[in-house]
């Protein structure tokens, strides 16, 4: 019984880290995508943040966990850093081949 509350105990604890991972990651995407684009792309917001994209990684929950764990210890740039060396060259690369697949 105690090894079942201890579980559960975690589980939320991941889930409130993967809740304030997902905002850094959507102010992160978003950032990205206005410096890239030069506009608001809502698709492309949704592709770089889905679950779908995060599980090429691992756990999406666990991934956004991780973002907000290093944001809450180090801070924002920190968090953007974990993004931009963890998941930013994978997104580019489906994104590239997404462009040439749509060719």
């Amino acid at each position: 019984m105690r090894e079942l509350e201890n579980k559960n105990t975690r589980d939320a604890q991941v889930r409130k880290e993967a809740w304030i991972g997902d905002t850094v990651l959507d102010l992160y995407a978003r950032t990205y995508i206005l410096q890239e684009l030069g506009e608001m792309d809502g698709k492309m917001l949704a592709r770089m943040t889905s679950n779908q994209f995060l599980s090429s990684i691992g756990n999406p929950t666990v991934v956004e966990a991780e973002i907000g764990r290093v944001y809450q210890s180090r801070g924002l740039e920190a968090g953007f850093a974990w993004i931009e060396e963890n998941l930013l060259p994978l997104f580019k690369k489906q994104e590239s081949n997404r462009t040439v697949a749509r060719r």
